[in-house]
């Protein structure tokens, strides 16, 4: 995941279905901020409407007039021209794909305002940041020993979407302060000045490397669950060979290559053992970072 693929980051208290919603649609989210409101999209909409009542009344005009001449037969042509342009227009109303009218989820982008934050809400510097942060998190929510309770999976899908939020709020703040004091000293200061600026541009820095440190944390954890992840994939491959071992010993012996294959093969029984302690070191190895992550 690059800068350029950050994910919108939702407030954990925000309802899950809600969430969802909001992380599905950055684009709308994007033009929300830029004043977007549900009246706007109707009003984009409104020539197209527009046009389809005056025809549909053009054609009630036209139905009116065969009737009263008694040309019954284009008095049922035009009323079939009627039926077909109103379920055009119904149709093409619905797009394919469509789960929740748009203007719900402009509604509820205004509503939850601020409790989200897009990809414009951070700098060049803060960007990788995030974007490491939610690798980390993908990567160890995704893992099989945590859908396997291997770890605290029930503190894992809390904690880490919380130290997602907290991190992309450290970052946006940072990104806006960054970007006034940016601004103030883009044309230079003079020398009295210079020496009250740099406190503030460490007081940055420092923040920077405080977050980085978060993230530092998070990666740290996300490492440990890996290897745990490999172990466990590699333990469940050689208990599956161990479970055919009985086969490959009686082919073994009906061959007659005991002598050959028997120590072999028995060796599986030992890697399986070490790989479970293995697994049992990275799953406890695992656990203390994420003991040093909540701390």
């Amino acid at each position: 995941m690059s800068g350029q693929d950050v994910a919108v980051v939702v407030d954990p208290s925000v309802p899950e279905e809600v969430a969802w919603s909001l992380r599905s649609n950055a684009q709308l989210l994007a033009r929300v901020r830029r004043g977007l409101t549900p009246d706007c999209e109707l009003d984009d909409d409104s020539r197209p409407r527009g046009l389809v009542s005056a025809g549909v009344a053009g054609l009630v005009l036209l139905d009116l007039v065969f009737f009263l001449a008694g040309l019954a037969p284009l008095v049922i042509l035009t009323t079939g021209a009627i039926l077909l342009l109103l379920l055009s227009r119904g149709l093409s109303a619905i797009q394919p794909g469509d789960e929740e009218p748009e203007g719900d989820l402009i509604q509820q982008a205004r509503w939850y305002d601020g409790r989200y934050y897009l990809r414009d809400d951070f700098d060049a510097e803060a960007l990788p940041l995030l974007a490491r942060t939610q690798r980390a998190i993908n990567s160890v929510l995704g893992s099989h020993v945590n859908a396997e309770g291997l770890l605290d999976d029930v503190r894992n899908s809390v904690m880490l979407p919380q130290q997602e939020w907290e991190i992309a709020r450290l970052l946006a703040k940072l990104s806006a302060l960054r970007a006034e004091h940016n601004e103030l000293i883009a044309d230079g200061v003079a020398p009295e000045v210079a020496k009250a600026v740099q406190p503030l541009e460490r007081a940055l820095l420092n923040s920077e490397a405080a977050v980085a440190a978060r993230v530092e944390a998070l990666e740290r954890y996300a490492g440990h669950v890996a290897e745990a992840e490999r172990a466990y994939h590699a333990h469940g491959q050689i208990e599956e060979l161990r479970a055919r071992l009985p086969r490959y010993e009686e082919l073994v012996a009906e061959s007659g290559a005991d002598g050959f294959a028997v120590p072999e093969i028995s060796r599986l029984s030992e890697d399986a053992d070490r790989l479970e302690r293995a697994l049992r070191r990275s799953v406890s190895s695992a656990h203390e970072a994420f003991r040093y992550l909540d701390s």
